[in-house]
């Protein structure tokens, strides 16, 4: 079963669904998650007390709304849109990331984030 989650990060909210793999349910296990936002491109990313490895469907380039899970930082991601490593209008990781769910509506909303900005996830 899917489960829904609320992203609030600066002055916005969003919805998102995490989907069922292992690092997806681990993440709804650690909820709520508080953290601080970087930013890398359209990119937010944040550290998490989730620790997970690599699953055999992670990858580099991902598409617009995803939310990943970055094992090196213990980090989530939230895509919105190319990074400094992408070519073109791919959406490339720093490296393999978990995909471990998609943001409902528009993920662009997410530019308006500012590094720093606090971030929490809480089960919707």
């Amino acid at each position: 079963m899917a489960h829904k989650i609320v992203i609030k990060a600066g002055d916005l909210t969003a919805e998102a669904v995490l989907n069922n793999s292992p690092t997806a349910k681990a993440v709804w296990g650690a909820l709520p998650i508080t953290g601080k936002a970087n930013t890398w491109g359209d990119e937010i990313y944040f550290a998490t007390p989730v620790k997970r490895e690599l699953e055999p469907a992670a990858r580099e380039i991902v598409e617009m709304g995803d939310l990943g899970y970055w094992p090196p930082g213990r980090a989530l991601c939230i895509f919105f849109g190319p990074t400094p490593v992408s070519t073109g209008s791919e959406i490339r990781c720093a490296s393999a990331v978990n995909i471990i769910g998609r943001v409902q509506g528009d993920p662009t909303i997410f530019r308006k984030v500012k590094d720093g900005a606090r971030i929490q996830i809480n089960p919707a």
